[in-house]
């Protein structure tokens, strides 16, 4: 038996092979068997209308725009569900055991919003906030080489990102470094 206050889940691994021949396995646990949960679930996303503006504010002001990919993103962010699952022979040496689930695996109900509050965190930590009308649309103030102000862009779709500043490429190698 699981303890008392846990629930059990299973999982399944899921291989797959990418465009470029690259191959990847993520272990998916079975969120299907879990209370669902009382609060939010899901992680949002920038809107369309968002992104068409920050196009043409890095046309207006002349900003370089550069988007990224976090891969495996969920897996960065702590799970917010108490899970447990029994290892079978996929675990090797540790077959046989309970194991906490402490990372927020692909399947769990909370795992996008877990992923969400946690990328927020990382945003709020580099200086950026979250504008009202869209809340994945971030933003810090900054000056230019040449003195002028403006602000710098941040924009967030789930584990996608688009960066809208004079050098887009030290954020990216901020975020690079922690994800």
């Amino acid at each position: 038996k699981s303890p008392i206050g846990w629930s059990k889940v299973t999982g399944h691994l899921v291989c797959d092979v990418k465009m470029d021949f690259t191959r990847k396995a993520r272990f998916v646990a079975g969120g299907h068997m879990t209370d669902p949960p009382s609060s939010i679930t899901y992680s949002s996303v920038v809107s369309r209308e968002s992104v068409r503006i920050a196009f043409t504010i890095a046309a207006l002001n002349d900003l370089d725009v550069l988007s990224a990919d976090i891969g495996n993103a969920y897996l960065n962010a702590p799970c917010r569900e108490k899970c447990m699952t029994w290892t079978e022979e996929e675990f090797g040496a540790e077959k046989g055991r309970w194991s906490i689930i402490i990372r927020a695996l692909y399947g769990l109900k909370r795992s996008g919003a877990a992923w969400r509050a946690h990328l927020a965190q990382t945003m709020y930590d580099l200086k950026f906030q979250s504008c009202r009308a869209d809340p994945d649309v971030w933003y810090r103030a900054a000056t230019k080489a040449d003195g002028m102000k403006y602000y710098e862009y941040v924009l967030i779709y789930v584990d996608d990102i688009l960066t809208i500043l004079e050098v887009p490429k030290d954020v990216m190698e901020t975020l690079s470094g922690l994800y």
